[in-house]
């Protein structure tokens, strides 16, 4: 029953998008004197909404040239335009502001398949103790959290001390590959301060005062919540948790609502691992606020969480806060 329910809502949905829907266009073009990507453009400020509504109108339109436009190389986006508006019969010279957003908008679409590209290749690089600079960059990320203690040896148990699993990190990266090593080494270097609260955090079974002392003011409200919670988790881990929850925010399109309202244009790597940090602290919160029992709870807690990122993204206004230091990050309905 319910696969007939659902060839039947597919049936409704494609005579919609091939005859009704097509149809209604028609009707409002003559009606109006505007063709359906003037409409959106000139009814939705820059950002997720209009951006989304072009991703659509180009997706479904009959049109193979508007179809193939989602998939262009970014250096191509211009000449596309053009194409695009020669076809809608759309003189430039009258209409010169479609053009700008109906490119802002293109570079924005193509340019997160082409983050998604990237961060896939990432994820798909293993870790390579033969490659210098793989090894470079892990001991680098230990001297960013640990400061003022000397590694003893590559082989240690020392990096447990930074929420890793054994005696070799590289076996904890296969998962997520260079990308969890990429966004543990950005959060290190780009937010210390609240990377290393963090990490000093994740090592405390429990906070040790319930008293909020006049030094702690102004500092993030997680750490001013010093309640009687339990913290303890593997910093580490965590970090290459949280990665692979970005990346399937990313790779299942959720995090195009954040990407096209914080990103002018082209998103980038860059804008991925300032996401990555801002879910670390808003889960290192939310870990607080849950309360858990111990650490074996952290997959009920993970779900929980990426539930209410997924709830926050659905709002087409929702947005990661542009500015970035990560203790400064929060969602901001624009």
């Amino acid at each position: 029953m319910k696969h007939f329910l659902r060839v039947l809502t597919q049936f409704f949905v494609f005579l919609y998008c091939k005859c009704l829907w097509r149809s209604l266009k028609f009707v409002v073009r003559k009606f109006t004197g505007s063709c359906e990507l003037q409409r959106i453009c000139y009814n939705n400020k820059h950002g997720a909404r209009r951006t989304h509504k072009i991703e659509s109108s180009l997706r479904y339109s009959k049109h193979e040239l508007l179809q193939s436009a989602l998939s262009v190389h970014p250096d191509k986006v211009e000449k596309t335009i053009d194409d695009i508006m020669a076809l809608k019969k759309i003189n430039p010279d009258t209409n010169p502001q479609l053009g700008i957003s109906l490119q802002a908008s293109l570079l924005q679409v193509v340019g997160y398949r082409s983050l998604v590209s990237e961060v896939e290749k990432l994820r798909r690089e293993p870790y390579d103790c033969e490659n210098a600079e793989h090894e470079e960059m892990l001991l680098k990320l230990w001297k960013e959290l640990r400061p003022d203690t000397p590694l003893t040896g590559r082989i240690s148990k020392q990096w447990c001390e930074i929420g890793f699993q054994g005696n070799d990190p590289k076996t904890d990266f296969r998962g997520m590959g260079l990308l969890g090593l990429h966004n543990l080494l950005y959060f290190a270097e780009h937010d210390k301060a609240t990377a290393l609260q963090m990490l000093q955090d994740s090592l405390q079974p429990k906070h040790k005062s319930t008293h909020t002392k006049r030094s702690e003011v102004g500092k993030p409200d997680w750490e001013q919540k010093n309640l009687d919670k339990a913290i303890g988790y593997s910093f580490a881990i965590v970090g290459i948790n949280i990665t692979d929850l970005a990346w399937s925010l990313l790779v299942g399109g959720a995090l195009k609502t954040h990407l096209y309202n914080v990103a002018p244009e082209i998103p980038n790597l860059l804008h991925f691992q300032q996401t990555f940090c801002y879910l670390m602290q808003e889960f290192h919160r939310f870990w607080i606020e849950e309360d858990p029992s111990d650490i074996m709870e952290f997959n009920r807690v993970r779900s929980k969480f990426h539930r209410r990122i997924l709830r926050q993204l659905k709002n087409p206004d929702m947005a990661l806060c542009p500015h970035f230091s990560a203790s400064d990050l929060h969602l901001v309905n624009l």
